[in-house]
């Protein structure tokens, strides 16, 4: 029992000796591992506090009211909160605009989930916008930046806008607008995405909602693309997404899957009811790999696949 007891002394006095020769050799490390543990520990915290004071100032339920020299109310901001820096605009976040006239009636409101604020008056909106006019019309849009010009009245985009429509996405290059009109400019290139599965590439689209209407009109060069047809008009187009017609002006032909192809000018194109019909009461021509005809007037169902042309027609047959 004497012997165990002096075995198992002899084995902790190793194992100290043991310990206390690493201790030595590594000792170096370990001062400087905990030298270096302070200074991270700092660092987190200075992170830590740049984060909280990066903001100047910080106001909840932010409301901004803008007067004329005649103390009359002209627009008004409010923000869910603001936050102002040093060399930077102020951000604004869940904001909303809104404009008086002179008889201090509310005109267009604007909200956004941010927006920037520059000492000039100026603001700049971002992500999903929404734009109501005096007269009540809604217009929905995302953008990466949306100017509001207080002095001008003018609200514009110099950046890609995608037009959310209730059946269709419209994207332009950017977008000009009146806070006075219900009227909307898409300038540049414009591609037409309807949810059907249309696609109808144009330019320079004005989008109206006066008095109840739903109305896209160009003046350009403008494509027209369905699942078998695809439609070049040279005079632009007039779109009534009430009642799903599509007028393509001027010149225009007609090319199908099939080979075929039609020209005639100003072409209606009728979606009601899921349809697509192509109707025309301009003189048609409708050529194919064994028939040439021409007509007054044609009426085509691009469902059913059905031609009809009428009024003096003259027929060729290979």
């Amino acid at each position: 029992m004497a012997l165990f007891q002096t075995k198992k002394i002899q084995s902790f006095i190793v194992f100290i000796i043991v310990l206390v020769v690493i201790l030595w050799v590594f000792q170096d490390n370990f001062l400087k591992l905990l030298a270096f543990q302070k200074p991270i520990e700092q660092l987190v915290s200075i992170n830590e506090e740049a984060k909280e004071t990066a903001y100047l100032e910080k106001i909840d339920n932010f409301l901004l009211k803008e007067y004329s020299k005649d103390q009359v109310l002209l627009h008004s901001i409010q923000a869910t909160t603001y936050y102002s820096y040093k060399n930077s605009p102020v951000q604004l976040v869940d904001v909303e605009v809104k404009t008086f006239n002179e008889a201090q009636k509310e005109g267009l409101v604007l909200t956004s989930n941010r927006a920037e604020m520059l000492k000039s008056g100026e603001m700049f909106f971002n992500g999903e916008v929404k734009i109501q006019t005096k007269t009540g019309v809604s217009h929905e849009l995302d953008t990466e930046s949306l100017i509001v010009l207080t002095n001008s009245g003018q609200i514009k985009s110099n950046k890609e806008v995608t037009y959310l429509g209730e059946t269709a996405r419209i994207i332009s290059e950017g977008m000009e607008m009146s806070i006075e009109s219900d009227t909307m400019y898409l300038n540049g290139v414009v591609r037409i995405l309807e949810d059907s599965g249309v696609t109808i590439d144009t330019m320079n689209l004005y989008i109206s909602h006066n008095a109840g209407e739903k109305t896209y009109k160009s003046k350009e060069a403008t494509v027209y693309r369905s699942k078998d047809n695809i439609v070049n008009s040279d005079s632009g187009i007039d779109i009534d997404m009430n009642l799903r017609i599509i007028k393509l002006l001027g010149k225009v032909e007609v090319l199908n899957s099939s080979g075929s192809s039609l020209n005639s000018s100003n072409l209606l194109i009728d979606q009601s009811n899921g349809g697509e019909v192509l109707k025309s009461n301009s003189s048609s021509h409708f050529k194919s790999n064994t028939v040439d005809i021409k007509a007054k007037k044609m009426h085509y169902d691009a469902v059913t696949k059905k031609l009809e042309l009428m009024n003096k027609v003259v027929a060729v047959y290979e």
